[in-house]
């Protein structure tokens, strides 16, 4: 890891100290770096219809493209979790996927930060030609 993934990872676990987690008290922050250089944060936010909790991986990606437009591009994902480590689940490795298959993803696992590209953490991921 250099200087710059330090300080995503950082800026992710920065993020996790805002998480709104009242269930199941699994904070978890993420920051993305995007290919226009931008750096977006997010949190997990959980709701009392767990259904409708949003994770952060997912949060700080909808505020990149919120920020950016749909050409957004991502670059690179960290993941902190307050409680342990954990990689992305599937639905934000899709999210992820769709924005920048070959971002580098980072998340602690056993005392050490791993890196997987998103289309290592999910190689098989659904796609749709969009219509036009």
């Amino acid at each position: 890891m250099d200087v710059a993934d330090e300080a995503l990872m950082e800026m992710a676990r920065r993020a996790s100290e805002s998480a709104y987690a009242p269930y199941s008290r699994f904070r978890v922050g993420a920051a993305v770096r995007t290919l226009a250089g931008g750096v977006y944060t997010g949190c997990n936010v959980e709701n009392a219809s767990y259904g409708l909790t949003c994770c952060a991986e997912r949060s700080a990606v909808f505020a990149a493209v919120a920020a950016e437009g749909p050409g957004m591009r991502l670059v690179e994902v960290a993941v902190h979790a307050a409680a342990h480590s954990v990689p992305p689940c599937g639905a934000c490795r899709q999210v992820i996927a769709e924005f920048g298959p070959q971002a580098r993803v980072l998340f602690p696992s056993g005392g050490v930060v791993t890196v997987m590209r998103a289309d290592e953490l999910l190689p098989a991921r659904f796609e749709l030609d969009p219509p036009g």
